[in-house]
């Protein structure tokens, strides 16, 4: 590992900026006076880092990445707000995140461990969990909340103001209008349910019979017998002594007037994963 902090001479470092030991940066970088960088961050090159914005410990950054933008929000007036991105993240070629607003949040944060391949986005006043891989193309818009552990596939669009649970794994080529619940996956034009991401929480650890308890969660709280919210009161008391299950039925118990959350797609309510 890289003791020294090393700044290629054709880069420009504003007055201000602070970088961490061991840090590497790349030509032809821009790294404006209110910025902070970590240590061990590696920027490769024609990376630009502007705004409050904060790099964590062990970031990689590629080429053409713009960090600390301003928001693409005509209510923002200029003050001073934040970016924050965690430690261990990659962040690929064309990758854009933008502060908060200040009328608003006036913070976008990033967690650790983040995967943000080429042109993907994080807009205004985000919250980012930790494991997150936005793949090429992924879009969030403003205001969005993401869970730990979620995956976005390509060339997908989250609108502004939804809320992703965790572990969610969202399809490619997709747009979501609507929160998604913990532990599923949604996809299409306007996306519906398609089950649970049991494969992902396999991978995860979760014992098969918590997964077949979340199933059985499931079905009971999108049984179209029975309105959304009376379904979430009887999975409250059925599944209380499963914590899985418990984070969707207060995810969705959670959600304001704005949120509609995303329904499983008509005519299915159980996962099409097997039961091996």
């Amino acid at each position: 590992m890289q003791t020294e902090t090393f700044i290629h001479p054709s880069s420009v470092i504003e007055e201000g900026a602070r970088i961490g030991a061991g840090s590497n940066i790349g030509p032809l970088c821009y790294i404006g006076s209110d910025v902070v960088i970590g240590e061990n961050v590696r920027l490769v090159g024609h990376v630009t880092v502007i705004g409050a914005t904060t790099i964590g410990d062990g970031c990689t950054v590629w080429p053409q990445a713009v960090l600390g933008g301003p928001p693409q929000n005509t209510s923002h007036k200029g003050g001073r707000t934040t970016l924050t991105i965690g430690k261990n993240c990659t962040i690929r070629e064309f990758v854009t995140m933008h502060v908060g607003t200040d009328n608003a949040r006036g913070a976008t944060i990033v967690g650790d461990n983040g995967t943000f391949l080429a042109y993907s986005h994080v807009a205004h006043d985000c919250t980012v969990g930790n494991n997150v891989t936005l793949t090429n193309g992924a879009t969030l818009g403003g205001h969005c909340e993401v869970g730990d552990n979620v995956g976005i596939g390509g060339l997908s669009a989250v609108h502004q103001f939804v809320r992703i649970g965790q572990n969610a794994f969202l399809a490619g080529g997709s747009m979501f209008v609507g929160d998604v619940i913990p532990y599923a996956i949604a996809m299409g034009n306007r996306a519906k349910l398609r089950g649970l991401n049991v494969v992902g929480l396999r991978r995860s650890g979760m014992s098969k019979a918590e997964i077949m308890t979340l199933r059985r969660a499931y079905k009971t709280i999108f049984d179209r017998a029975r309105p959304l919210s009376e379904n979430l009161e009887i999975a409250r008391v059925e599944f209380a002594d499963s914590p899985t299950a418990m984070k969707i039925v207060d995810f969705l118990s959670a959600r304001g007037k704005r949120h509609y959350a995303v329904p499983p797609l008509k005519g299915a309510v159980d996962d099409d994963a097997d039961e091996d």
